[in-house]
């Protein structure tokens, strides 16, 4: 088991709540031992212009994912994890609906951590693939 601990998903969803994660309409919808799921729906707020999916709304809720799973793997009362590097490749446009993101570890160490982000649409067709470093820092 990857995770430390594992709250509730209504849990995980109040975290979110007067964030961006709430604004875009990102609910975690599945908790496992090793992976974090998460919805996002593809309409006004999170649309570009041409009427696609915004691939800053993929990175959004990639981070998310990652940060939140990593942060499942640590002791808050100790520790704090925090982006240091993330990337995106988007592979395929979303015009409606919602997609889907799954994040899995790659690597859980004591200071840095990289979870691997899988993003895809209501046809189980891969949208968005990611990859998130985490730094984890000891509270001062």
């Amino acid at each position: 088991m990857v995770f430390s601990h594992k709250p509730s998903l209504d849990e995980i969803n109040e975290t979110g709540k007067n964030t961006m994660t709430e604004f875009l309409g990102i609910a975690f919808t599945e908790i496992g031992d090793d992976h974090l799921t998460a919805t996002m729906p593809v309409d006004h707020r999170t649309k570009q212009p041409m009427g696609l999916l915004h691939g800053g709304a993929n990175v959004v809720l990639a981070e998310t994912l990652g940060s939140v799973a990593a942060s499942l793997t640590i002791d808050l009362k100790k520790q704090v994890c925090v982006g240091l590097e993330i990337n995106a490749n988007h592979l395929k446009g979303v015009k409606s609906g919602r997609v889907i993101g799954i994040t899995t570890p790659v690597h859980i160490g004591k200071s840095t951590q990289v979870w691997e982000i899988k993003i895809t649409n209501e046809l189980d067709q891969l949208c968005c693939i990611s990859r998130i470093t985490m730094a984890i820092l000891d509270k001062k």
